[in-house]
């Protein structure tokens, strides 16, 4: 009897051992959120046109890792929530996920008009205004950026996952051979709201514009962005842009995702 049962509990640990070893962990996520700077169109190069999240895959590991790209042209910090796009972001979150966001690009247009109605109040404190939306034509609350950026961080954390802040990539504009830099507006305000909520944040304008700076005016014109704007980039600006993310993630100390970077 005692022979029996011993026999019995041996096999009962050696199929818990085989059932653990036939079920694959589920692969880390990473979600990118933002505006056309991150994802262009449909993502695959119309008009010349691309995002850094779409090359972004490529310096990962994505056996290890899946990168999803939620950015989607247009938006900002406000539109990205109110048309319901972080919802469905929201409700894939597993503990562990990561969220990477960049939202600034679009958040200085109009409050409310009857075309995009698509900015949101300035700066990051606790302003609201109460609108009849001229385009979607329902009731709306806006706020300000910092509320709908702390509302990302906040969220994402609540769900277990891990929120990195980017500020905004320069646009193509140069100022004495340099490109045009500001201390305040949503560089300023994203690292902000990062400190305040417990966010890591990687100054993506700078890291990128030092490396126009190098490349000089002529160059960055010539090969990183086209004739159409001075706001998004070819495959090739895209690409230093993501190559610049990746060196803004291995710079923060303590987030691991920098191990799933290829090597």
């Amino acid at each position: 009897m005692k022979t029996s049962f011993i026999r019995l509990a041996v096999f009962s640990v050696f199929c818990v051992f085989v059932l653990a070893a036939s079920i694959k962990p589920k692969p880390v996520q990473l979600f990118l959120i933002g505006d056309s700077t991150v994802k262009n169109g449909s993502g695959k190069g119309s008009d010349g046109l691309w995002g850094w999240g779409t090359v972004l895959p490529e310096l990962f590991d994505t056996t290890k890792i899946k990168i999803f790209n939620h950015a989607i042209g247009g938006r900002s910090s406000r539109t990205f929530l109110t048309e319901g796009r972080w919802e469905k972001v929201l409700a894939q979150l597993q503990p562990g996920d990561y969220v990477l966001m960049q939202f600034g690009h679009n958040d200085g247009g109009a409050i409310n008009d009857t075309t995009r109605a698509r900015g949101s109040i300035k700066g990051i404190g606790n302003e609201s205004e109460e609108i009849d939306n001229l385009m979607t034509k329902k009731h709306e609350t806006v706020y300000t950026y910092g509320y709908y950026m702390r509302k990302y961080i906040d969220e994402a954390k609540a769900k277990g996952a891990i929120p990195i802040v980017c500020s905004p990539v320069p646009r193509n504009i140069f100022k004495d051979g340099k490109i045009e830099r500001s201390e305040g507006s949503y560089r300023l305000w994203s690292k902000q709201v990062a400190q305040t909520n417990g966010a890591d944040f990687i100054d993506l304008f700078e890291l990128v514009a030092q490396r126009y700076d190098k490349l000089g005016a002529e160059k960055v014109q010539a090969d990183l962005f086209t004739a159409k704007d001075h706001t998004h980039t070819t495959e090739a600006g895209a690409r230093v842009n993501a190559q610049t993310v990746v060196e803004g993630i291995k710079g923060l100390k303590k987030n691991k995702l920098k191990k799933y970077i290829n090597n």
